[in-house]
């Protein structure tokens, strides 16, 4: 069995301070300071994807990580866009997959320089380059996981980056003094370096969060306006919807109803976004399927138009939803034979997709219909 042995022998200070400090505090005179870590560990004799190494400050987990795997990759930012400081090799349609793959979804912050990001959101892009930027046949170790962030956002970005490395088939290991990571990045193996075990552990569903869904009033739309990746402005007519947390909302969508030259009951997102913090999780889909259950109820069809390529391909491969047009511009001209409306409403054109919800329905009519007419009676949360 493999076992971690390693020694650290260390010169001590023998200044007037030192000796000072000693005397102060009774601490034994010593030339030399030994630590010693002895851990059956075998992380080789299985497959395995992620792992974890923890235990609080001081109790040698950098030193383990060393000893095992080495010194772990640093990033240097060019003081550019993030997106600029992404390898040259690297196609945006990859970039925008590894950011979307640890929730780091808000396309302006894309666009910014790394200093004058938040900590949650230089942690997200830290990690989405670090799952490029690394060789495949290379592992993927971090140390000081999660560290700086909110414990909110290290669970959500822990959750993100598991499924990530799973579903590539690569391995990774987290370097953590927080343990409330783990049931979140469901590594195959802990080592703790406090209590100087390790072990093997079952994958196992993340854990729950309790969300509500209910219509909001179009002032809440401010709270958002400023992480969609497209115009911050939403047409006054919209009827929105949030999903809360809490109490708190964390995702919004604003519903209008779409011009079309023959149907009358077509609605549109038209707006649909997560906050920063609980990007990761597909908030925005259980938002925009529970929708469209609910205006497929009363004879409504929804339909949505993402622009976003992460988001074209997830609902491209949902059973909920149908593609109506495939990926790219319409020109301003329209389609053929499209009516002046729709000509008009095709002059500010983005390369799309139309998506329609074809998912299960909402089994109770009037408390579909009730559900949507209440956002009229709705405040700004």
């Amino acid at each position: 069995m493999p076992v971690i042995d390693i020694k650290v022998d260390s010169q001590i200070s023998e200044s007037i301070r030192a000796k000072q400090l000693s005397s102060m505090f009774d601490v034994p005179p010593e030339k030399r300071h030994k630590l010693e870590w002895k851990i059956d560990a075998p992380w080789e004799e299985r497959s395995w994807g992620v792992g974890l190494i923890v235990g609080p400050s001081g109790s040698g987990k950098t030193t383990i990580m060393r000893h095992l795997f080495g010194e772990p990759r640093e990033l240097k930012w060019t003081g550019a866009g993030v997106v600029d400081d992404f390898g040259e090799n690297y196609s945006i349609d990859e970039i925008s997959k590894a950011c979307s793959a640890v929730g780091f979804n808000t396309i302006p912050a894309w666009l910014r320089p790394f200093d004058v990001l938040s900590n949650g959101e230089k942690f997200r892009v830290g990690l989405a380059r670090l799952l490029l930027d690394t060789p495949k046949d290379e592992m993927i170790v971090i140390d000081e996981f999660t560290s700086v962030v909110d414990r909110q956002v290290a669970k959500i970005g822990a959750n993100a980056v598991q499924k990530w490395i799973r579903k590539n088939d690569r391995q990774f290991v987290a370097v953590t003094c927080h343990y409330d990571v783990e049931d979140w990045l469901q590594p195959d193996w802990i080592l703790d370096a406090a209590k100087g075990t390790f072990i093997w552990r079952s994958v196992q569903p993340r854990p729950q969060i309790t969300a509500e869904i209910a219509p909001v009033g179009y002032d809440s739309w401010r709270l958002f306006a400023p992480y969609h990746y497209m115009s911050a402005n939403l047409h006054k007519s919209a009827r929105c919807f949030a999903v809360l947390i809490d109490g708190e909302p964390v995702a919004f969508t604003g519903i209008i109803r779409r011009p079309h030259p023959r149907a009358k009951n077509i609605m549109g997102i038209s707006r649909i976004v997560t906050l920063p913090d609980w990007q990761g999780l597909g908030l925005a889909f259980i938002l925009s399927e529970t929708m469209g259950a609910c205006y497929n109820a009363i004879g409504e069809r929804l339909r949505n138009y993402p622009a976003h390529p992460a988001y074209i391909r997830a609902m491209d491969k949902s059973p909920n939803w149908s593609l109506k047009q495939k990926p790219g511009y319409v020109g301003s001209k329209g389609a053929v034979g499209a009516t002046s409306m729709q000509k008009h409403w095709h002059q500010a054109s983005r390369p799309n997709a139309v998506f329609e919800y074809c998912g299960p329905v909402w089994p109770n009519k009037q408390q579909a219909k009730a559900f949507i007419e209440r956002h009229k009676a709705n405040t700004c949360l």
